[in-house]
């Protein structure tokens, strides 16, 4: 073991976040670029490129839970997550090469389906950046602990992340997509061989705390069950998982029939159809916030603790999801005047003033603040702030000038969305399980997602307002914030 590491130095937390910054590189590369090229370059409607940034979602639900399952529970090359993180890596690198190629490949396999093509590299970019994801976070609990170290060592990933995905942001505006896309793949390539082999992984994992929601109890219990029935449900472990997300089965309903509807038609739900889904959606995670975190009963507590969390987190996710795919659609009607590579220019910049912020206050700023006040009272009042940013452009973008000013405003948020939910979330599992529940606590990131990416996507491509993309993100993030004030420290 490095002496850096025994000492849990500066030095350490940048080597421990490089292996995520190479994931959340690529990641960034793929949100400046995808639907870029897809709309300019091969003519794709707004719809059909909502349709294939669903396979992102559909790769992370299985590829992090399964992933970070496994990586509990293995040990070759020297490491529990290193084998995935230099799968992943590898993985990602050949995936972004294939983006620019997508007619090169379409030639190659004989096939004039370009937008089942566009699916299928998307996909497997995504499965593969999900191959390594869940291990990198998951290495940073294993290697520190469970207080304000571990804050410091998620606050510090995004930081390091954050500002390779300015470096993005910066390519992309001044030398073009084409560029990022090549010197991104070097880089995802680097940063993930070389790092893990400096970080030493413990064989063994202890539960530090009195906290523990392992999936074998967490099935949500209604407020008053007495102890003595408290004990965990006989059954699959794919059932208790289930029980453990129940804010998120009606996200999880809605993808399942989403991804079939395309498979099968495609037809609108319509307006009746939307407001059931509305319904279903908004029911569990309700129920879920509403539920007492009683400490008299930390089992229970962290049940529920980490349920709410889950709850808390999805309407982020669909706000910020949201904005990921469909700016451009929104800078085409406010921003008319621009050119295909001028529109391209500017969500660069709008993306790297976003992750600017983001890169900056994490250990600059979040990290003291929340040893202060708290790191859920942090991000509530951080969700707030986004909240406002995304109002202020839906209400007054009409120049590049405003929508710069509110996507740093916007930042706030992100800079706390990527970092510290990591890090309250840790708190309240089973540390030995701490991929399985990185795995779980990414479905509220990935299935809010799909809703972006189908049910959204449908909705835009119906109406001819698409301003009212922004109006969609303030609501989301005004409920998250209002989701995270039910969630104890």
């Amino acid at each position: 073991m490095l002496d850096i590491q025994k000492r849990l130095t500066s030095l350490f937390y940048i080597l421990l976040s490089l292996p995520a910054t190479a994931m959340g590189f690529a990641l960034s590369v793929q949100i400046a670029a995808l639907s870029w090229i897809l709309n300019t370059q091969y003519g794709l409607a707004i719809d059909e490129i909502g349709l294939v940034w669903a396979a992102g979602p559909i790769a992370g639900i299985v590829g992090q839970l399964v992933f970070g399952l496994l990586s509990d529970q293995a040990w070759f090359w020297g490491g529990r997550r290193r084998p995935f993180i230099l799968i992943g890596g590898v993985l990602a690198a050949l995936m972004l090469l294939a983006l620019p190629n997508l007619g090169n490949i379409a030639t190659l396999l004989n096939s004039e389906n370009l937008l089942g093509i566009a699916i299928l590299v998307a996909l497997t970019l995504d499965l593969s950046i999900n191959v390594g994801f869940n291990p990198t976070r998951s290495i940073i609990a294993d290697v520190t602990p469970p207080d304000e170290a571990r804050t410091k060592g998620y606050t510090w990933m995004q930081t390091i992340s954050g500002s390779f995905g300015v470096l993005a942001y910066v390519i992309g505006a001044y030398f073009g997509n084409f560029f990022l896309i090549y010197a991104g793949a070097i880089l995802v390539l680097l940063l993930s061989l070389i790092p893990p082999f400096f970080i030493t992984e413990p064989r063994e994992l202890d539960q530090p705390g009195p906290e523990p929601a392992p999936v074998d109890e967490a099935t949500p219990l209604a407020p008053n069950t007495p102890a003595t029935t408290r004990a965990a449900p006989e059954g699959s472990r794919l059932r208790k998982a289930l029980l453990a997300i129940f804010p998120l089965w009606g996200y999880l309903a809605y993808a399942a029939y989403g991804v079939f509807n395309k498979i099968i038609d495609g037809t609108p739900l319509g307006p009746t159809g939307y407001v059931v889904f509305a319904v279903i959606i908004f029911l569990p995670p309700l129920y879920s916030l509403l539920r007492r975190e009683d400490q008299r009963d930390p089992l229970l507590a962290g049940r529920i603790g980490f349920q709410k969390i889950l709850a808390a987190h999805a309407f982020t996710w669909i706000g910020v999801q949201t904005m990921f795919i469909y700016t451009y659609a929104f800078l085409e009607v406010r921003l008319p005047g621009l050119t295909e590579a001028g529109l391209g220019s500017a969500i660069n910049v709008a993306f790297l003033l976003l992750n600017l912020v983001a890169a900056i206050l994490p250990a600059l700023a979040l990290e003291p603040i929340a040893r202060r006040i708290g790191r859920v009272r942090t991000h509530r009042y951080a969700i707030l702030i986004m909240t406002l940013g995304y109002a202020g452009i839906w209400s007054l973008g009409y120049s590049q000038l405003s929508i710069f000013v509110f996507m740093a405003v916007a930042g706030i948020g992100w800079a706390a969305t990527v970092s510290l939910p990591f890090a309250i979330m840790s708190s309240k599992v089973d540390q030995r399980q701490m991929g399985l529940f990185m795995g779980l606590f990414n479905l509220s990131v990935v299935l809010p997602q799909l809703v972006a990416s189908l049910g959204i996507g449908e909705f835009l491509s119906a109406t001819a307002d698409k301003g009212s993309i922004f109006l969609i993100c303030t609501v989301c993030l005004a409920l998250s914030a209002a989701g995270w004030s039910a969630v104890r420290e």
